[in-house]
């Protein structure tokens, strides 16, 4: 059993007129999501709004049905409750697809989303687009989540080119929710420790903010004051855009079964990536 502590607080900034990012979190669940919509008259919001709906349900229903669980196109590298999250972020992608199609005042809208899901002993983490997820462990923060940007994806093939892009770049999303009939998302799964903390935000904070800020708001702080700290600062230098963050910790960890075998090929090149000894 794993015990989480988590706050979230979204916020419209200073430059926009209406709030296109939505969150989703709830601790008995384990299930913590953000989502950063794009498109016009409302697209945006309503994109995102559909993909926290739709994967929060999904988990949910997939959980109480238990045996009965059924995944969508699932991943043989992955454990059971990756796959249900994976799963519920492809309902999502086709929900909000549909409804782009159905409706053409929504044509072309989008959203990103960044969700963090707990099992007994580990937590899923996957993205599509740029919301980062952030993880503080032993007074270090790392990005955990995969940018989707023509700059990101750039800097990781050619550094030197990377830096020759305008700034511009950094938001040219590469893959996003609904835009096409299907996604790819990137998803790992994680051994968790006492006393991790998760941020999870939106890009509204994540330019505004440097990890190195983030992590000593969010380590000085309790967890409300910590989101509202984070959104002031991001509001403080400009709020070009809205501002959403989710900040949880984990409580404590009783009587875990963590089962390695099912950590498979995705996560065992994350952890050669980022870990050793299960520590940053």
């Amino acid at each position: 059993m794993i015990a989480i502590e988590s706050a979230g607080i979204t916020d419209v900034g200073k430059k926009r007129r209406g709030n296109e990012d939505a969150l989703f979190l709830d601790d008995t669940l384990g299930l913590y999501v953000v989502a950063d919509g794009m498109g016009g008259h409302r697209a945006g919001e309503i994109a995102s709004q559909l993909v926290v709906k739709t994967i929060s349900r999904y988990i949910l229903q997939s959980k109480n049905n238990g045996d009965a669980e059924k995944h969508i196109h699932p991943n043989n590298t992955l454990s059971h409750e990756a796959n249900r999250l994976l799963s519920g972020i492809r309902l999502s992608n086709k929900v909000v697809h549909e409804a782009s199609l159905d409706n053409e005042a929504c044509r072309g809208m989008g959203s990103t989303v960044s969700a963090v899901y707990f099992t007994d002993g580990t937590f899923i983490v996957a993205n599509v687009g740029d919301s980062p997820i952030y993880l503080i462990r032993d007074g270090k923060i790392k990005l955990i989540s995969v940018l989707h940007t023509v700059m990101a994806e750039q800097a990781a093939i050619n550094p030197a080119n990377a830096q020759k892009l305008g700034r511009e770049f950094r938001h040219v999303l590469t893959r996003a929710m609904g835009t096409d009939g299907s996604v790819n998302a990137d998803i790992y799964e994680i051994q968790c420790f006492k006393d991790d903390i998760l941020v999870i935000s939106s890009d509204g904070l994540s330019d505004k903010a440097s990890p190195d800020e983030i992590l000593e708001l969010v380590i000085q702080n309790g967890l409300d004051t910590a989101c509202q700290k984070l959104v002031k600062l991001a509001n403080d230098r400009g709020g070009d855009d809205n501002v959403t963050t989710i900040v949880l910790k984990v409580k404590m960890i009783k009587n875990s079964r963590l089962n390695f075998s099912r950590m498979k090929a995705t996560t065992t090149r994350f952890f050669s990536k980022y870990f050793s000894n299960g520590k940053m």
